[in-house]
């Protein structure tokens, strides 16, 4: 990416694979649904010299590839701020308190919406339509002020039940007032004044965006929800011209008010849900800047990491991050590259070795001569690749996107035959034509046909199952964890840090004749006791947890990569590879076949001697989850395929497969490797799922039709995830398969009553035998039905999520799967 960016700049560049191309990247605020990305990209996409669009939902990232020589970034950015969206910085995260600041801002415009929508069920209610009319009314009325109970909760619940009885309040003196006659008169034009103000005031951003997609041919969900609202509008205002006593002027201005207060209410449930997911992501998230210590001279100062330049020399504390790629020059240090690399034992770097900028320092303190910055680094190649992966990553279309696409001209086709069907039907028939029955006719088809219920379908059912996950410690955070999970066929695992604990452990001790194993342990943890090796730190602690005491140490001495040396109770001790002690002279032909085994099983090895006299050895490794074998065997009867993939040797990986019971391995393999292998088991159009936690997992998470990262991974694999394990526990896999499932199953019963009542109300409403107002009254049945679909069992998972607007959810610790 170009670094060379102006304070006005909202956009990163980048190189394009093409000649004569480019790429720009930018943040895109706004999103609600696939269908705005769809729309972005049709926008930009027919502008002369773009040649290829495409937008991440779940990131709200645009990545654009245009012939500079024709388009410029500006331009293309600023018909994205005419649609209605926001452009931002991509390399800049928003701020909790700014996302805050638009939910409850959005909480303020939905409060106010339901307001109106109360008052003007207030003024067009008529007990006098019989016990069904005032059941209805009643029944709209309490769920209304159900929610602004609910909204005005996360404020306290003072407030909360002052706010409903004012409400109420003002709804029973109005209904009075209009019993009373003293607003009867007035009646159509208050409606109509709550109409105005919520379509063209509150609700303007709607009609904006509807405006700029239509003006540019494009059909979305605002551009039918102002159809309905405009055709609420102007069926009252024919009304107010008409004059006639039985035209229902003040229910079709009431028409407008509703469908706007449904629509504002999906938008603000959309934004909590992507809100709530995009903050825990971020609390997972180290959001320090990133710095660098380097020597200036004789002094160390602390610099931005992009000021870091090649031959600078960087200062890398114990537990550290590195920084930066380069070389050694001084110092000495156990380095954990597993997260990079995917080995996991550390590995020793003094003098002249090779580092790797994300790998964690140990316990030594290292001076590192930097060799590669900026897009030369390591971490920068996988970021980008992660960054084109996500652009470019064909995100699930959601199964409620795909029917609005061709549900929304539909309607728009059916309420305009409808209309002109009754124009020419009543002149034919009767010679007179009968406009209020076909604005009637036309009305009801756009309001029965607005779907409203099918927009808050999915995210109740998200909802839902983002509550029942993060009770299991799972954090869900896009559609296809949601709707793609459920349909993967083969689920790639990474070995270390996922299918393993991923740091070494003491598994077995081999001695010779003469020696226990607990003394021998014990003179091994002595010689080790000074070491800083991730390798040494294991012996010692495993010697405490079995009570071998190790004795004292009368001189120590470390030989970098190979062993160290100890003299301890008058004994001359050797610990290190098996090399190191045949170099030094010590006969280990009694243990070779054993050395040889347990290395060909994946172990490391370490030999001791004492006085030149073998002793025996002990083997470390890795050590698989406790719930890994149950986690593989539940993934099996699931209907997955498990294939481990792992930067480690094939020596370990086959132990480790073997133990598991997975058949298909892939070793030593690089991090675009793994996105490689990903590609190639999606060759045959199959669902890939991958799960790892490392920097090298990244590529391959974003390339994966789900990824899954551990939630004690790096901060890059997380960022690439669609699903988070928070819980660290890989048994969770399964759990996360199921919650996919059963939130797929709930949309798909919420979307089939959202259509049992628009299949049956469209046909009814076209006969022109309804008022308007009562097609609204059944949306709002057919809203209330999938309310208590989602919720039915779990209600609070609904009332939480709304109650935490102001209140950004903190990340818990782990939890443990119930």
């Amino acid at each position: 990416m170009s670094e060379t960016i102006s304070a006005e700049q909202v956009w990163t560049e980048e190189p394009s694979n093409r000649p004569n191309r480019r790429k720009i990247r930018a943040r895109i605020g706004g999103l609600h649904c696939s269908l705005c990305t769809g729309t972005i990209e049709k926008a930009l996409g027919r502008q002369p010299g773009v040649d290829k669009v495409s937008v991440s939902l779940t990131h709200e990232q645009a990545l654009v590839e245009y012939d500079p020589g024709v388009a410029r970034p500006d331009q293309l950015l600023q018909i994205l701020r005419e649609i209605g969206y926001t452009v931002s910085d991509p390399r800049k995260l928003r701020p909790f308190e700014d996302e805050e600041r638009d939910l409850v801002r959005e909480g303020r415009r939905f409060l106010t919406a339901t307001a109106f929508s109360l008052l003007a069920i207030a003024l067009i209610a008529n007990p006098a339509n019989g016990y069904a009319a005032i059941t209805l009314s009643v029944a709209v009325f309490a769920s209304l002020l159900g929610l602004v109970f609910l909204v005005l909760r996360a404020r306290g619940l003072a407030p909360a039940i002052l706010g409903t009885a004012v409400l109420a309040g003002a709804v029973v003196a109005l209904l009075l007032a209009r019993q009373l006659g003293w607003v009867v008169g007035a009646t159509p034009w208050l409606v109509a004044a709550l109409g105005l103000i919520l379509v063209f005031g509150i609700g303007q951003h709607i009609l904006v965006m509807a405006y700029q997609a239509l003006r540019r041919g494009i059909l979305n969900q605002h551009v039918l929800l102002e159809i309905g609202a405009f055709s609420g509008i102007v069926g009252g205002a024919i009304g107010l011209v008409l004059k006639q006593p039985d035209y229902p002027t003040a229910p079709f201005f009431a028409v407008a008010v509703m469908v706007m207060t449904y629509h504002i209410f999906s938008e603000w449930l959309s934004l909590i849900v992507k809100t709530r997911s995009s903050q825990a992501v971020k609390k997972l998230l180290d959001l320090q800047p990133e710095t660098a210590r380097i020597l200036r001279g004789e002094i160390e100062i602390e610099v931005p990491l992009a000021e870091v330049k090649v031959g600078d020399l960087v200062r890398v504390r114990p537990g550290e991050r590195v920084p930066v790629d380069g070389v050694v020059v001084s110092g000495r240090s156990g380095v954990d590259q597993s997260l990079v690399t995917g080995e996991p034992i550390p590995v020793e770097k003094a003098e002249g070795a090779a580092v790797i900028g994300g790998s964690i320092n140990g316990t030594g303190t290292l001076l590192v001569q930097v060799t590669a910055v900026g897009e030369a680094s390591f971490l920068n190649k996988v970021i980008r690749e992660v960054e084109d992966s996500r652009a470019l990553k064909p995100g699930l279309l959601h199964l409620v996107d795909r029917v609005l696409r061709v549900y929304t001209p539909t309607v728009l086709l059916v309420a305009m035959t409808a209309f002109v069907g009754w124009l020419i039907g009543s002149w034919l028939g009767t010679g007179h034509i009968d406009v209020e029955r076909a604005v009637f006719a036309g009305l009801s088809v756009m309001v029965m046909g607005y779907p409203c219920a099918v927009g808050i379908s999915a995210p109740l059912s998200i909802v839902r199952g983002a509550g029942e996950a993060a009770e299991q410690g799972i954090l869900m955070r896009t559609g296809e964890a949601f709707q793609g999970f459920r349909l993967v066929r083969k689920i790639v695992l990474d070995k270390t840090g996922t299918l393993t604990e991923g740091r070494p452990v003491l598994h077995e001790v081999e001695t010779l004749d003469g020696i226990g194993a607990d003394e021998l342990l014990a003179f091994t943890a002595a010689a080790e006791a000074s070491s800083e090796h991730p390798l040494a730190q294991a012996v010692v602690k495993a010697a405490f947890e079995r009570g071998a005491v190790p004795p004292e140490v009368d001189s120590f001495e470390a030989m970098p990569g190979k062993g160290v040396v100890a003299r301890t109770e008058g004994y001359d001790v050797l610990v290190g590879n098996p090399r190191f002690l045949t170099e030094r002279g010590v006969d280990l032909t009694a243990l070779a076949e054993r050395i040889r085994s347990l290395e060909e099983a994946g172990r490391t090895v370490i030999a001791v001697a004492r006085n030149g006299r073998a002793l025996g050895c002990l083997a470390l490794g890795d050590t698989i989850r406790s719930e890994a074998s149950g986690a593989i065997q539940a993934l099996r009867k699931a209907g997955m395929v498990p294939i481990m993939v792992t930067g480690d040797n094939a020596r370990a990986a086959r132990r480790v497969a073997s133990d598991l019971g997975i058949d298909e391995v892939h070793a030593g393999i690089l991090p675009d490797g793994k996105a490689e292998i990903v590609r190639r088991l999606q060759a045959d159009r199959s669902r890939v799922a991958m799960v790892g936690d490392g920097i090298n997992d990244a590529p391959a998470l974003m390339q994966a039709d789900v990824g899954i990262a551990m939630g004690g991974g790096t901060d890059i694999a997380i960022e690439s995830a669609d699903i988070i394990i928070l819980s660290n526990r890989i048994d969770a896999l399964p759990v996360a398969r199921m919650i996919s499932r059963n939130s797929y199953r709930k949309m798909l019963q919420n979307i089939a009553l959202a259509f049992l009542f628009n299949g049956i109300g469209i046909p009814v409403a076209a006969t022109g035998l309804i008022y308007p107002v009562w097609a609204m009254v059944a949306m709002a049945v057919s809203v209330t039905a999938i309310f208590v679909n989602s919720l039915w069992g779990r209600p609070r998972l609904f009332f939480d999520a709304i109650v935490s607007v102001g209140h950004p959810v903190e990340t818990a610790a782990p939890l443990s799967p119930a």
